[in-house]
């Protein structure tokens, strides 16, 4: 276990990342805030990274949000420091030229969800609770919360959640679509959340990071831009080995085999 609360390790071409600190439900510490940061470098380094999975330890909390008995002892300037850490410190997440998939194993509240916002994916155990609670305790979602869940939900919605301070079932959470699957219940979480994403690391390298950047570029362009953007994706696909090898699997009737070039 580390000793700032979180750790990561890699199996096969995933980067597992875990939330280390059971005994307060996975908060979100300046200690660990400052290390997953520090973990966002090392995983960007290594080349062999294809998928980034975030989940907690344990199977009661996924990240309770900010770690509030250290938030009590905090002066205002701490905290101000504090928000602006989250976006430098966790915004790799939105960015990671690889897929991020943030698996729910427990409660996702506060800033443990707006964590969970920043993924491409969320997958949810079935007794995960999710929620922005942070108007029923004298502020607001503070690490992007309120801009995020709106783009995903749309302004009513993300009104009627955040002003409400409401929890939802993973069930109510997969309706609304805020999470993309609920597993069912199982010995393994994190053996089902890594087979639903096996089709993500049986993919082209390329393609996956090429159609990636493309979908993720759409939300702050117009068509026109969009489509510009496809094609300049497309374009690094098209001159890729990964494309050829796809072609002449499907012409022999095997499985391709990607090399990521």
């Amino acid at each position: 276990m580390s000793d700032a609360g979180v750790g990561w390790r890699r199996r096969g071409s995933i980067a597992l990342v875990t939330l280390e600190r059971p005994e307060r439900m996975n908060a979100l510490s300046r200690a660990l805030v400052t290390r997953f940061g520090e973990i966002g470098r090392e995983i960007a380094a290594d080349a062999e990274v294809r998928l980034v999975i975030v989940t907690g330890s344990g199977d009661k909390a996924f990240c309770a949000g900010a770690d509030l008995k250290e938030r009590a002892a905090m002066s205002q300037d701490d905290v101000r420091a504090l928000l602006l850490s989250y976006e430098t410190e966790l915004g790799w997440l939105e960015t990671s030229p690889v897929p991020t998939l943030a698996a729910i194993n427990g409660a996702a509240l506060g800033g443990g969800l707006e964590l969970a916002l920043l993924c491409d994916f969320r997958i949810a155990a079935p007794h995960a609770v999710l929620g922005l609670p942070e108007t029923s305790l004298g502020v607001i979602p503070g690490a992007g919360g309120t801009q995020r869940l709106a783009k995903l939900l749309g302004e009513m919605r993300a009104k009627e959640l955040i002003l409400r301070a409401a929890r939802l079932t993973a069930p109510e959470a997969l309706i609304l679509g805020i999470v993309n699957q609920v597993m069912p219940k199982s010995e393994d979480f994190l053996h089902e959340v890594m087979a639903w994403a096996d089709p993500i690391l049986s993919g082209a390298p390329l393609a996956i990071r090429a159609a990636l950047r493309a979908v993720r570029g759409a939300a702050t362009r117009d068509l026109h831009e969009g489509l510009a953007l496809e094609r300049e994706a497309y374009e690094a696909c098209l001159q890729s080995e990964d494309r050829l090898e796809a072609l002449a699997a499907f012409s022999e009737k095997r499985k391709p085999v990607y090399r990521g070039r």
